[in-house]
């Protein structure tokens, strides 16, 4: 599919021979279209905004001007292997925002998933993988082979090291630095990013069962108070507890981790 007929571009706009435009979209003046991108149906690009590589961004997506989509990786490392960059739906890319390419080292793709914001200046690293509905503030940045899960909120200004996992539901401060693994549903917070507690309000926004809200904070307090290591006391959990959002957690905690985990305090 080249250029869908429907599709609206403006005189002024750079769309290259290979790229393929679906149906509705909208590309503004002075846009940069490369020849290996796909636009899904609906997806509006404006003005001054730049989408290349072996990028695909889903239906209804929004790329405001001056953002850069699909650039090469910031990786010392990348020798200009083709890799690629998967952008959900319904994604809104704000002003100034990068979301880079993978490396054939980390798996060759950066994903993004659907219903995805990313505001003024927000970094998005090589081989990153981003659930559903993650929410970016400005000039936030995640670094390359994280893990983000659904319905995470990463603050202003903050930063997330290399191959740091945040689980589902979390919720980061602004101004702060995570250099460790962050369970599901955790509020970090603080500088050098600890984690204090849990992110109550987006739990209950999202309409979790308050037993399930009771159960959560109960094994809070058992990781951060219980007998033996934080380890030790996630595998007592995983053995007791019938809460299918402890069981998350613990699941989490279980896994493998390449960066050690915040601990409660």
């Amino acid at each position: 599919m080249p250029v869908d007929p429907s599709a609206q571009v403006h005189p002024a706009a750079i769309v290259e021979e290979g790229a393929e435009i679906g149906a509705g979209c909208r590309i503004g003046p002075f846009a940069v279209i490369g020849p290996e991108v796909t636009l899904g149906a609906g997806t509006e690009v404006r003005s001054h905004a730049v989408i290349t590589g072996w990028t695909e961004l889903g239906p209804g997506c929004t790329v405001f001007p001056f953002a850069t989509v699909g650039e090469v990786p910031q990786d010392l490392k990348y020798a200009g292997e083709r890799t690629r960059l998967i952008v959900g739906a319904r994604c809104r890319i704000r002003e100034g925002a990068t979301l880079n390419t993978g490396t054939a080292g980390g798996g060759g793709v950066t994903l993004v998933g659907d219903d995805c914001l990313f505001m003024t200046g927000a970094h998005v690293g090589h081989d990153a993988q981003l659930g559903n509905r993650v929410i970016m503030a400005n000039q936030a940045a995640v670094a390359g082979h994280c893990v983000i899960g659904d319905d995470v909120i990463i603050g202003g200004l903050s930063g997330v090291h290399q191959f740091v996992r945040i689980g589902r539901g979390a919720i980061i401060g602004a101004v702060t630095m995570v250099t460790n693994d962050v369970v599901p549903h955790g509020l970090v917070q603080a500088p050098r990013g600890e984690l204090d507690g849990l992110n109550l309000v987006g739990l209950k926004r999202r309409g979790v069962d308050r037993a399930e809200i009771t159960a959560l904070r109960a094994a809070y307090q058992m990781l951060a108070q219980g007998e033996g290591t934080f380890l030790d006391r996630a595998r007592r959990l995983a053995e007791e507890t019938e809460s299918p959002h402890v069981r998350e957690m613990t699941d989490f905690i279980l896994s493998a981790s390449d960066r050690s985990f915040l601990i409660p305090k």
